[in-house]
């Protein structure tokens, strides 16, 4: 790398970290607002009692501000461009936070009846839902298929991790612009897998603007809410399992937060269709909760986690060997980060 290189960019570092600062004063004010608005951060009110140590004084706040520290170096290194998080509309800004606090009164109600496939009311009349999919994840309002839940979702995250969502995810990101430093974009396909409602997919237009970009994901709600929040127009309605793909297709497939909602033997499966729509030589830039083993000092978090959020399928994940998962699907690791709660894999799909 030119050593003059890291600073042509260093404005643009400043600009991220000030970006980040603003964001993480508004979620985390917000998520405050929530807890207070509900009972579920009351003391006393926790749905199972944590087995795991606390983490060590200030461990918390310190893995957390490190998630912002590497955005920042990677915008110093000019791996990817500052992005547009920061508040800007303040009256947008402000209804979303309202509409995202008013219907934490409502999840809130729903995780403590146990609503947990209320969501099953919600599901469109046409369309194959696998029965997994047709649940109240985070115990949200309307699951995955409600205009509402799909514009709301990115406020739920971002208040959730107290603006540091974009952060972590970016890990991934990081990875992929590694990669692909000195490659010409222009031509290379690259899918996100389970794209929700954009946030990831604006980055990657970002980053690779010459780049053919496509968003998959089951929810045409979410689809639709993707295509707003990127600007892309390229969205493809299809189950993971059997992706509407051909085969040794794709450059580059990215998969955010999605192994953890998965049952185990979906994963497999999962996987083994990644692998398949991949070139080869291809890689997958994955994302994910971090497993008990990366970080014990962060395995209480992880504990309760899935207890308040209505995770079923979270306990097996985080003994899911990811690494031999992603092996059968004939996929090598070639390099991996971690940011706060999310660690960050790079497979690629052997040759040959």
């Amino acid at each position: 790398m030119d050593e003059q290189r890291p600073g042509a960019f260093s404005i643009d570092k400043r600009s991220q970290s000030a970006r980040a600062a603003a964001k993480a004063a508004w979620w985390g004010a917000a998520g405050m607002a929530a807890r207070a608005a509900t009972r579920a951060g009351r003391a006393g009110s926790a749905p199972t009692a944590p087995a795991a140590d606390p983490a060590p004084e200030g461990f918390v706040q310190r893995a957390w501000r490190e998630a912002f520290e590497k955005d920042a170096r990677d915008v110093g290194l000019g791996l990817y461009p500052p992005m547009g998080e920061a508040v800007v509309n303040p009256f947008t800004a402000l209804h979303e936070a309202a509409d995202f606090i008013a219907d934490a009164r409502q999840v809130d109600e729903r995780r403590r009846r146990g609503g947990a496939v209320e969501a099953r009311e919600d599901a469109p009349a046409q369309g194959a839902y696998p029965s997994y999919y047709r649940q109240n994840f985070h115990f949200q309002s309307g699951g995955w298929f409600t205009s509402g839940s799909a514009r709301r979702y990115h406020a739920q995250v971002e208040a959730l991790f107290a603006g540091a969502a974009g952060a972590m995810r970016r890990r991934a990101l990081s990875l992929l612009a590694a990669a692909w430093r000195t490659r010409d974009h222009r031509g290379a396909t690259i899918v996100d897998l389970a794209c929700g409602s954009g946030a990831f997919l604006g980055d990657l237009a970002a980053t690779f603007p010459r780049a053919h970009l496509m968003g998959a994901d089951l929810s045409l709600a979410y689809l639709q809410e993707a295509r707003l929040r990127s600007g892309l127009g390229a969205m493809l309605q299809t189950n993971a399992e059997r992706l509407a793909i051909a085969d040794d297709s794709v450059d580059a497939l990215t998969c955010i937060y999605l192994f953890h909602e998965l049952p185990p033997a979906v994963r497999t499966v999962v996987a083994l269709e990644i692998g398949r729509v991949l070139k080869p030589g291809g890689l997958l830039a994955f994302a994910d909760s971090i497993q008990p083993a990366d970080e014990p000092r962060l395995a209480r978090l992880l504990e309760v986690f899935p207890a308040y959020f209505h995770e079923p399928y979270y306990a097996s994940y985080s003994q899911t060997d990811l690494t031999a998962l992603f092996a059968k699907a004939g996929l090598t690791r070639v390099a991996e980060d971690r940011a706060f709660l999310t660690k960050a894999l790079l497979f690629e799909k052997r040759r040959g």
